[in-house]
């Protein structure tokens, strides 16, 4: 004979309830329960057929928690009901099974997720919930990495204080982890080609670049954990993806010629192309997969992009399928952007540093060329008081200038024979350009790093560089010029100390008209709207410079407003 089904009868029966349960009596097993949490912690572990809720109490909030057990249980966040001591009185499905196994009715809360750390805002959330009367939320931290949010809500009672808490529990490990990655990932980036001037003077070129390959490749595998890296930068004249490093790549498709196109040079040609990131999640299936290790059944390839310009490219392979994630596209793209910045640093650094020689005649420049620039500054503005009026002071004055453009000269020439091109052979020579060797150009800004930066970079192209601070100074500058000593172009910030880009390109103008002028501006930056202005008044379209610029920028610039013929054309 089968035994009786069970049912739970909570509360007191009244009326028609007393007659329906003594109805029930006789077919069923009655356990009788005054109070749903008695039901909800003794009861819980029995076979009961059923629940007979004898107290009509719809606004009591405890019996409507188990009224709703059902939809509590199949939620995908833990629910748990404390008492005022922080113990369980009744949990759902998802809580015990974050539990592990372990004990969960009657359990001070804590308890069940072992060792944890209140990671706040909130460093006492049932604490506050209960006493305060308003719901508060917090993280907690366990021993085995994992992360739960919860948010802890007092049950409203009709009369007394609130002696009870609904908490919420959701895990929020993969949210936490992937935002510490980002973190760590940014701090990778940061440090790529972070060195002293003391570390990268001491290092050679071949140097400097094993160490940055280094540390790229050491935060690929350790932070991103891929094991399979190759990495190719973009010669911008040819197309051509040259191999800068590569691990796990066989030597054949490392030395593979790859140039940035659509078809017929693989997922690399095709992102470089393009400036799209591509996920190749089986290479049996993809039509522009080209092996690359032996093996791979997946790829995630991004461009190496600065300031929007496709610069090379990042691949990553697995012998996997399907082994690459949305998160993992996200990181290395995040990663890419750091590694291209790294790289354009130190490209950089070896286009100013080739050797010590030349970094020795370097440094002599920079400590010389400012302090001459400065001279020359004092002297026209003195020879400004006296022309017309002090000849002999005048001539003075035009001789300290000579004499000092002298020495600039002089610093210049023993540069180029204590750095020939022989000394570095293993490093590739910038294109040269002959059109501008000897050309004059004017720098005028305030920042004394830009000043200094003209002097590095044009220097090196042959030309004769001066600076001014300001628009008064620069104009002061032009007028003085002998003969043969007139600027072919004059490199202008739009904010002076003294006026703003237009002003200066008025007064330049009236002072020598036919002199070339370019004007520089951040991106985005024009408040006085000062370039529209001076293209209103016949500044080139083609004469700005939006900082920061790159070398190529500013030579093709200087370039167009000269009219020569481009290098290479």
């Amino acid at each position: 004979m089968s035994a009786k089904p069970r049912i739970v009868c909570i509360g007191e029966a009244a009326d028609q309830g007393v007659k329906l349960l003594e109805e029930l009596g006789e077919k069923c097993d009655l356990v009788h329960v005054s109070n749903p949490l008695t039901y909800s912690r003794d009861t819980s572990s029995q076979q009961i057929s059923g629940v007979y809720l004898a107290a009509q109490t719809d606004g009591d909030p405890i019996e409507r928690i188990v009224r709703n057990e059902q939809i509590l249980q199949a939620m995908p966040d833990g629910v748990v009901l404390l008492n005022a001591e922080n113990r369980v009185e009744w949990a759902n499905r998802c809580l015990t099974e974050w539990a592990r196994g372990a004990p969960v009715l009657g359990q001070s809360f804590y308890t069940l997720f072992g060792k944890i750390e209140i990671l706040g805002p909130d460093f006492c959330p049932f604490h506050t919930a209960l006493h305060r009367g308003r719901p508060t939320s917090s993280t907690l931290k366990c021993s085995d990495n994992r992360h739960f949010q919860v948010h802890a809500a007092p049950v409203e009672t009709a009369d007394g204080p609130m002696r009870h808490l609904v908490v919420t529990v959701r895990d929020v490990t993969k949210e936490v982890l992937q935002q510490q990655k980002l973190e760590a990932i940014h701090k990778a980036g940061m440090e790529l080609a972070d060195l002293t001037a003391e570390e990268v003077f001491h290092l050679s070129v071949e140097e400097r670049i094993e160490l940055l390959k280094s540390n790229i490749l050491h935060y690929t595998k350790d932070l991103l954990n891929f094991d399979v890296v190759e990495i190719r930068l973009l010669e911008q004249g040819t197309g051509r993806l040259v191999p800068l490093l590569s691990l796990g790549i066989e030597p054949e498709a490392a030395d593979r010629p790859l140039h940035a196109r659509l078809r017929d040079n693989g997922v690399t040609g095709f992102v470089a192309a393009t400036g799209k990131s591509y996920l190749c999640e089986d290479t049996l299936q993809d039509p522009l997969y080209i092996e690359g290790c032996r093996g791979a059944k997946s790829s995630l390839t991004v461009p190496l992009s600065l300031h929007d310009q496709v610069i090379g490219t990042f691949n990553v392979e697995s012998p996997e399928p399907h082994a690459f994630s949305e998160s993992d596209l996200q990181f290395l793209e995040i990663f890419s952007r750091d590694v291209a910045s790294a790289l354009n640093t130190w490209e950089l650094l070896v286009a100013q540093q080739v050797n010590t020689a030349q970094a020795s005649v370097e440094a002599i420049h920079r400590e010389v060329a400012l302090p001459v620039d400065e001279i020359l500054n004092d002297a026209v503005n003195i020879m400004e008081r006296y022309i017309g009026h002090e000849p002999s002071v005048e001539q003075r004055l035009h001789r300290i200038l000579r004499n000092a453009r002298d020495i600039k000269q002089l610093i210049h020439k023993v540069g180029q024979e204590m750095t020939p091109a022989e000394a570095v052979p293993n490093v590739p020579q910038p294109p040269s350009h002959p059109a501008l060797s000897g050309r004059r150009v004017l720098v005028v800004d305030s920042d004394e790093g830009v000043r200094s930066a003209a002097h590095h970079l044009l220097d090196r192209l042959g030309c004769v560089v001066e600076t001014a601070q300001g628009g008064n100074e620069a104009i002061f500058m032009v007028r003085s010029c002998g003969p043969a000593e007139e600027y072919d172009v004059v490199i202008a910030d739009i904010r002076l100390p003294d006026m703003n880009g237009f002003e200066f390109f008025v007064k330049l103008r009236d002072v020598s008209p036919k002199l070339s002028v370019v004007l520089m501006t951040g991106f985005g930056y024009d408040p006085g709207h000062a370039i529209v202005k001076a293209r209103q008044e016949g500044l080139p379209a083609h004469a700005v410079l939006h900082k920061p610029f790159r070398l190529d920028q500013l030579i093709q610039t200087v370039e167009c407003v000269l009219g020569v013929e481009p290098a290479g054309a």
